[in-house]
């Protein structure tokens, strides 16, 4: 059993490493004081200018397209290595992500047919759309067989009515991924079908968001009937639970990656506040209470590692069915950079309070993590209900 990295995911951690430093960590307190500035609005954290710079910085140092399939002009390194690059490029507070967005992309990557692949597929693999899922509803977040947005065949076409709230960058996509009821009888075992939708598409209307703590800002979505083509289906017809299924399994994934980096954000700079730090004639770093602080941050950030790895190495084995494994890692690094980020505000003490520092931007961006992509409580019932079901896996 082999713990090391391959030599090519050590290189471009490496690479993504000393990009983040270089060119991400500068602009933090642009970010910080955007963040503390917008209030109510959904203005981005990062400007248009200085987004498309970074992209164009990282694709010309290779980090573009990590996951890409090789036939499509990416790098086809797999799982392992986005996580690793997510990992390193979330060092930093700065909402950059190497594009394309990992979830979108392995569904499209499997659904996408035909014209599809020329409208939607390539030009969101070039990084020239961008793309949303909208799945949840009100009633319907976590449980996502409870959608009721529905899609009605009229006249040949495709007629879609309902309501999607908590839909992530939907004003900023070029096309959503939207997910409906085309046979409310069968539900999630045959009735959910998804659909490629264009934000102008005629009927379509996202006319409020939600302003939240940290860089999440989602939308209200609104379907009035808006008519589609035979062509403007994802998959096939009725059959969209499972890959969807897979999808979130892969964000959980992406998000336990991002909770990695801002931990080891965090406990480096513990460690370099603890060596240089005096309180009372002495190194912080010599009060019991502060080295336990440390040593308990990094065995965990340490086992939580292991777990993301291993999942994401299972899944460039060919893994089909990772849910149990996607919720075990969304459960554990969302609590642990819970923990983390707030023993680091702690040492610090009213500096670790202050926007002067990164720490309390994460640990208000954390929190939002714990509930997204499905709380903790129904993850933890999901691996109980897989355990309690087929018994421990064997090995």
């Amino acid at each position: 059993m082999n713990f090391e990295l391959p030599d090519t995911v050590r290189m471009i951690r490496d690479t993504v490493r000393d990009f983040t430093r270089r060119e991400l960590i500068p602009h933090e307190a642009l970010v910080v004081r955007r963040e503390a500035e917008r209030g109510l609005r959904d203005d981005p954290l990062l400007p248009e200018d200085v987004e498309h710079e970074l992209q164009h910085k990282a694709r010309m140092i290779g980090l573009w397209g990590i996951d890409v399939p090789q036939e499509f002009g990416g790098q086809a390194l797999g799982m392992l290595a986005k996580c690793v690059v997510t990992e390193q490029l979330k060092h930093s507070i700065v909402p950059f992500v190497a594009p394309p967005d990992s979830p979108n992309l392995y569904l499209l990557n499997d659904q996408c047919r035909g014209a599809q692949i020329d409208k939607y597929l390539l030009p969101y693999l070039r990084g020239e759309k961008k793309s949303c899922i909208a799945l949840s509803e009100q009633g319907a977040g976590s449980d996502a067989a409870g959608i009721r947005t529905s899609a009605e065949r009229r006249n040949g076409k495709w007629v879609i009515n309902g309501a999607k709230m908590w839909i992530s960058h939907a004003r900023r996509a070029h096309f959503m991924i939207v997910v409906a009821l085309t046979d409310p009888a069968k539900g999630a075992r045959g009735g959910m079908t998804a659909f490629l939708v264009d934000r102008e598409t005629p009927g379509v209307s996202i006319p409020g968001s939600y302003p939240m703590i940290g860089e999440y800002h989602p939308y209200q979505v609104f379907f009035d009937n808006v008519e589609l083509g035979d062509g403007q289906v994802l998959g096939e017809v009725g059959q969209a639970f499972i890959p969807i299924t897979n999808r979130l399994g892969v964000r959980r994934l992406d998000i336990a990656s991002r909770c990695l980096g801002l931990a080891q954000r965090c406990l480096q700079m513990m460690i370099e506040q603890a060596n240089t730090r005096k309180t009372f004639g002495a190194l912080l770093a010599d009060r019991q209470a502060i080295q336990w602080m440390i040593a308990d941050s990094w065995q965990e950030l340490e086992m939580v590692r292991l777990q993301v790895y291993q999942l994401a190495w299972k899944i460039d084995q060919g893994a089909q069915d990772f849910r149990r494994d996607g919720s075990m890692v969304k459960v554990q690094a969302t609590e642990l950079i819970a923990r983390v980020a707030d023993r680091a505000i702690q040492l610090f003490g009213g500096m670790g309070l202050s926007k002067e520092l990164p720490l309390e931007y994460i640990a208000r961006s954390a929190r939002v993590l714990r509930i997204v992509e499905g709380p903790s409580e129904v993850h933890r019932w999901v691996i109980a209900r897989d355990l309690l079901k087929n018994g421990l896996p064997q090995g």
